[in-house]
């Protein structure tokens, strides 16, 4: 039996707890919101299209069934509106997952808690330090979404599978991403490479405009949200990716956001690098050698978090 509560029903949260039931990640999914009906009708409405697909049990509950939770995903807070940074959301959501930590670790301690609210970085930040729970099993979705709309943009470009791209965008959540360009590749193949030595009939190439495709990752969130409002596709996918990663154990190396400890020389901030997802949470780190200006987009990226941090009341 695996059981994971996800603590939000609005659109992230209730599209996470509908991926993870059709795709039999879970045995039960719990679904938890200050607004009991709008959990109470995300999971009944959940729950009735189930027959066909999956024997998941989904409903709706309060913090004491969560006990069990193998593990915790957090999508509470304010959603980002046009026009608005992650970052403006900071003290709203800030104070709402201050009001959720002492309620859930108190029937979930031993889960491993995944944060998807934003900013997702000092969220998972804030959550290391209030909560408790050991680092090792606070994951923040990080750079993952931003990797993975990376591999979707450049498997355009190379006219291939995405699963054939190894590449990731490493830092913040946020305006100060970067993608390390050093350590991209198709199919082992580095990335600038790939166009001249593959030959694939009735492909239409394009060259690699590395400012285009860093402009698509940051701005692809907000196009989504001026035109339908919302981004939560995407982000479930890549949630019920971690989670299979953590329920299976299968050690993937991802792009997800965790506390930093002297990796590439930065200390006490979370933010995205490569870390191995298993059993647990966290199992392992993979430090790639970047070049020296891909360190110095790192620390820039790594100072940008901090001022927040430092401004904040933890």
């Amino acid at each position: 039996m695996k059981k994971i509560t996800i603590i939000g029903s609005g659109r992230v949260g209730s599209t996470i707890a509908y991926s993870l039931a059709l795709q039999d990640i879970a045995s039960e999914v719990v679904v938890l919101d200050i607004d009991e009906g709008r959990a109470l009708g995300e999971a009944l409405d959940i729950r009735q299209g189930l027959p066909y697909d999956s024997t998941c049990m989904v409903y709706a509950g309060n913090y004491n069934d969560a006990k069990g939770s193998d593990i915790v995903v957090i999508t509470s807070g304010i959603a980002r509106k046009p026009g608005q940074s992650r970052l403006d959301l900071i003290n709203i959501n800030i104070n709402i997952q201050k009001s959720i930590i002492p309620q859930i670790t108190k029937y979930a301690p031993e889960a491993v808690y995944i944060i998807v609210s934003n900013p997702v970085d000092v969220l998972t930040y804030a959550f290391c330090r209030l909560s408790g729970i050991p680092e090792s099993r606070v994951i923040g979705t990080g750079t993952i979404l931003d990797t993975s709309r990376l591999r979707a943009r450049l498997a355009e470009y190379c006219g291939v599978d995405p699963k054939n791209i190894n590449a990731y965008v490493f830092g913040e959540h946020g305006d100060s991403s970067f993608i390390p360009w050093s350590i991209a590749n198709v199919a082992q193949v580095p990335i600038e490479e790939f166009n001249r030595m593959s030959c694939i009939e009735n492909r239409l190439t394009m060259p690699l405009n590395k400012e285009d495709i860093e402009q698509y990752i940051r701005g692809s969130g907000g196009k989504i949200i001026a035109r339908k409002g919302a981004t939560f596709y995407a982000i479930s996918s890549n949630v019920c990716h971690i989670c299979k990663a953590i329920l299976c154990g299968t050690n993937s190396t991802l792009a997800v956001s965790t506390m930093m400890h002297g990796e590439y020389g930065i200390d006490d901030v979370c933010l995205s690098i490569l870390r191995i997802v298993g059993h647990g949470g966290i199992c392992g780190k993979v430090t790639p050698t970047l070049t020296e200006e891909e360190h110095i987009k790192l620390r820039h990226s790594a100072d940008v978090l901090k001022g927040i941090i430092g401004s904040l009341d933890l």
